[in-house]
């Protein structure tokens, strides 16, 4: 059994601590920890992240980090959004909204620009704000539990959290469709559309842990990453066959989406689709019952984020979700979904005809310029 030495409360919203290795290097834990709330990124969270990270990036001893979440259920099933309607509620939601997602955004990039390894321990179900931390990490491990989404759609939202990046990585027209309809995804899947890079049994976590706090880690991030590296592809390769997935088995039939330039037309041949695959009508399902202005904000933004670069992407969201908490459609999804929780959201616009394009551009219209955007950073240097 691993000693960790504990660095804030057992109780904290994220706890830290750290294992010496074989060299006294040493790993750092960050175990995001609300287990009843299946680890939702709070506000509180985001603001311990961040710092901490921070700190170990700095500490010379420190030669990797996991982050993983508090219980077997989750790693994070998203960003804790009903404080988010609170907020947007009380009148004066603008700068509640903007801080938030700006601090949130700003964690991500530091996750995808980090230095040395952060392997994410992605067990169970990471969604939404959860996935925003784990794609930027520089080894994401799935399990057979993982269940992977960004079901934005349900709530009036769009895939942030740097989707407007990752989405891209994927083969044509999958972001889009996974967009579009919340589609659950496993482990085989999320290897396959890059969003993961390992395969490990969900029981071989503490063989994990065992093997890297045996590891003689060096003295330079390179050579760290390759020794992280090294270790789980030698865990990948006995870990069995994964769960088959579905993002590959169903890839023609997303692909001709390529067949439409109209979004009406693509979203009704996904709803016409006529399958009696379990998958693919619980696509269909999300996307009739989902939001209509979330699927323009969808297409619409991965058609402006093609080629830009990942601080762009964040930047181009932060003002993307202010504008969300302005117009109401997010509120009504959170009441509808996680409050009242009565499944039956009352839209706005019930139909895509019923939005106006004007209304879709206003996300897109720079809130700030370069000076005194909250994110100005990110592309900076």
């Amino acid at each position: 059994m691993i000693e960790l030495t504990q660095l804030n409360s057992p109780d904290a919203p994220v706890v830290f601590e750290t294992a010496s290795a074989a060299n006294g290097s040493l790993i750092g834990f960050a175990t995001l920890n609300s287990p009843k709330s299946l680890n939702a990124l709070n506000f509180e969270m985001i603001k311990l992240l961040a710092p901490q990270l921070n700190a170990w990036a700095a500490d010379s001893n420190v030669a990797m980090v996991i982050l993983k979440g508090a219980g077997d259920k989750a790693f994070c099933a998203g960003g804790d959004v009903v404080s988010l309607h609170n907020a947007m509620n009380s009148g004066e939601p603008a700068n509640l909204i903007e801080d938030y997602f700006a601090h949130e955004y700003r964690l991500d990039h530091l996750i995808h620009c980090y230095d040395k390894p952060i392997l994410v321990w992605g067990n169970g179900i990471v969604m939404g704000g959860g996935l925003g931390l784990m794609a930027g990490a520089s080894h994401r491990v799935v399990t057979e539990n993982s269940r992977i989404a960004m079901p934005e759609l349900t709530i009036g939202l769009y895939p942030d959290v740097g989707g407007s990046y990752f989405l891209h990585k994927m083969p044509e027209y999958v972001g889009l469709f996974l967009g579009l309809t919340a589609a659950s995804i496993n482990c085989d899947d999320a290897m396959y559309v890059a969003l993961a890079d390992h395969y490990l049994k969900a029981d071989k976590y503490d063989t994990l842990i065992e093997q890297l706090c045996s590891i003689k880690w060096g003295k330079t991030a390179s050579l760290n990453h390759e020794k992280l590296t090294s270790l789980l592809t030698e865990l990948d390769n006995v870990s069995g066959r994964m769960p088959k997935g579905n993002v590959k088995a169903h890839l023609a039939t997303i692909q001709k989406l390529g067949e439409f330039t109209d979004l009406r037309d693509k979203v009704n041949y996904i709803l016409n689709l006529e399958t009696d695959d379990t998958w693919l009508t619980r696509a269909q399902k999300a996307l009739k019952h989902g939001c209509p202005l979330s699927c323009a904000l969808v297409e619409r933004q991965l058609a402006s984020s093609k080629g830009k670069s990942l601080g762009e992407c964040f930047q181009m969201e932060l003002g993307m979700s202010v504008r969300c908490g302005e117009v109401g459609e997010f509120q009504e999804g959170i009441r509808a979904l996680l409050i009242d929780k009565d499944g039956a959201p009352n839209w706005q616009f019930k139909t895509l005809e019923q939005i106006p394009d004007e209304l879709v551009e206003s996300f897109f219209v720079q809130r700030w310029d370069h000076d005194s955007h909250p994110l100005k950073q990110l592309t900076q240097g």
